[in-house]
């Protein structure tokens, strides 16, 4: 990609037990190569500002790359020095939030070779998960944060997270025994990530992270409102290591 882009996101949750409920966020979302983030004009910065910090784990001032890299050499993985693309919020006005962020990792020949995604909750837990590319079949991911405080850290993801085009279409769903699925996804249509379309952001989803964290606060209050239990958990994440699987995109 030789430029950033911006996707005009709409987010939707699906709960179906152990009552029915559902809701829909609208927002916006980058894709950016990390090795080129946006320029843009310093009175603009404010409103986009990317942070290495704010993803992964490593040292201050580590790169955004530096920070992948790392997370992939952990688990046995080559980076190969390919490049890598992602879908992520900005800073806005120095507040982040990345419910989920999702990196695809090229070899040199500009193959995705792996995917990772980060997922974030409201309490400043964060966890990244690394899945096998491509968008069938689905990838699977045992869990390891506590995002939700209406489910510990039992079950596992299903990831369909194809490489955004004109379209952007990734869907994560939660499965636990004996339970529907709690199905999320993030859908949105390609625009330049330009000056003129990131000031239109700004006045059709103003503050976008807080907003959207704001929301998250919102959804979890109206399910206590409807008695929808509470799990208590000693611990935000679970640490043994996840088993990668590849799963039919059928059985979400």
């Amino acid at each position: 990609m030789d430029r950033p882009y911006l996707y005009r996101t709409r987010v939707t949750h699906l709960r179906r037990a152990p009552v029915h409920h559902y809701f829909e966020h609208s927002g916006y979302s980058w894709y950016v190569d990390v090795d080129s983030l946006p320029r843009l004009p310093r009175w603009l910065r404010p409103f986009a500002r990317f942070d290495a910090g704010d993803h992964f784990d490593g040292a201050p001032g580590d790169s955004l790359r530096t920070r992948v890299e790392a997370f992939l050499r952990e688990r046995g993985v080559d980076p190969d020095g390919g490049k890598i693309t992602a879908l992520l919020q900005a800073r806005v006005l120095g507040y982040e939030f990345n419910p989920v962020s999702l990196f695809w990792c090229h070899d040199s020949s500009g193959i995705v070779r792996h995917v990772v995604m980060e997922m974030h909750n409201t309490r400043g837990g964060r966890h990244a998960y690394l899945l096998p590319p491509g968008s069938d079949p689905a990838a699977m991911a045992m869990k390891k944060l506590r995002v939700s405080p209406f489910h510990g850290v039992d079950g596992y993801y299903l990831v369909r997270a194809p490489r955004p085009g004109a379209e952007l279409d990734v869907t994560v769903s939660l499965h636990r025994d004996n339970e529907p699925a709690f199905v999320a996804t993030v859908r949105g249509t390609r625009r330049p990530g330009g000056v003129a379309e990131l000031l239109r952001m700004q006045a059709v989803a103003p503050m976008a992270p807080m907003m959207a964290a704001l929301e998250f606060r919102v959804q979890n209050l109206t399910l206590m409102l409807r008695r929808v239990p509470v799990v208590n958990s000693v611990s935000e994440t679970r640490s043994e290591t996840a088993p990668l699987l590849a799963a039919p995109a059928r059985s979400r």
